[in-house]
């Protein structure tokens, strides 16, 4: 709250005290608004930065001086960035599918070449029915592969899978 009786003298004092003496509306807004872009990023980082504000509003509600608040809120979400947010996040986590997905669950998935593989191009279809585009992996032997040729895939580059002959497997 402002002590002084006397009027301010422009129009930025008149400012700074009116922010002053509704520090609590900024707080709300602050909160409002991390929350808001929390739930846009799910990361528990907004959240955080609120909750600290919430400490800010309520310490400001107590009683202390604005730069103060600020201090406390500052510090606040630094604590529960670092020690709340990690054990959040693994909880998040927990459970979690480790499925590849993607292109992680194509790489070394076996297949048979079905238009012949050079360094060019070619055709393959992977063991879970998808047909690619491929091209032969620069360093496998052989300069092409011909159809029914057993291959694994090694890399994904755009929409190309980059194969080589599947090695064949002991007995």
């Amino acid at each position: 709250m402002t002590t002084s009786t006397e009027p301010p003298d422009t129009l930025l004092e008149a400012g700074m005290d009116w922010i002053i003496d509704n520090a609590w509306i900024v707080w709300l807004v602050l909160i409002l608004v991390f929350v808001i872009i929390e739930m846009l990023s799910l990361e528990f980082t907004f959240l955080m930065i609120a909750v600290g504000s919430a400490v800010g509003l309520v310490s400001g509600l107590l009683g202390a001086p604005w730069w103060l608040q600020i201090v406390i809120a500052a510090v606040a979400s630094v604590v529960l960035l670092a020690f709340v947010r990690p054990s959040l996040l693994r909880a998040l986590h927990r459970g979690e599918d480790k499925t590849p997905s993607n292109v992680e669950a194509l790489l070394n998935m076996p297949g048979e070449v079905l238009r012949p593989v050079s360094s060019t191009g070619g055709q393959v279809r992977l063991a879970n029915g998808d047909t690619w585009t491929a091209i032969l992996l620069p360093t496998a032997p052989g300069g092409t592969l011909e159809p029914g040729t057993h291959v694994s895939v090694h890399a994904i580059q755009g929409a190309t899978a980059v194969v080589a002959p599947a090695e064949r497997k002991a007995l």
